[in-house]
């Protein structure tokens, strides 16, 4: 029981920390204005630093959205079993990235 607890919290914090990093990643996805006088060069890497951003925004909502499907399903009875090989999912690897639905070794 302990072990649901601390899984829980652990969620719950990277879901908060998940928030605000998609927020942080939405403020620098903003469209980069033509009427922006900052140089040719400095307007493409601006575009080149939107399309990092872009992708780390989709991967961090991506994974806050694993997130809350981690924790509705916390309770399940297959909760920290692995999808693929049915076995336990050792708890420093749920803890370590609770959205995960395999084992390391099912994961490669």
């Amino acid at each position: 029981m302990l072990e649901k607890e601390q899984i829980k919290n652990r969620i719950e914090t990277e879901i908060f920390e998940t928030k605000v990093l998609v927020e942080r990643y939405r403020e620098l996805t903003k469209p980069i204005a033509p009427e922006n006088a900052i140089g040719r060069v400095s307007r493409m890497d601006a575009i080149n630093n939107k399309s990092v951003n872009d992708s780390a925004l989709r991967k961090a909502e991506l994974k806050l959205a694993n997130l809350h499907i981690a924790l509705s399903k916390i309770d399940d009875a297959d909760f920290g079993i692995c999808f693929r090989c049915h076995n336990p999912i050792p708890l420093g690897r749920i803890l370590l990235m609770p959205h995960v639905i395999t084992c390391v070794n099912c994961a490669r």
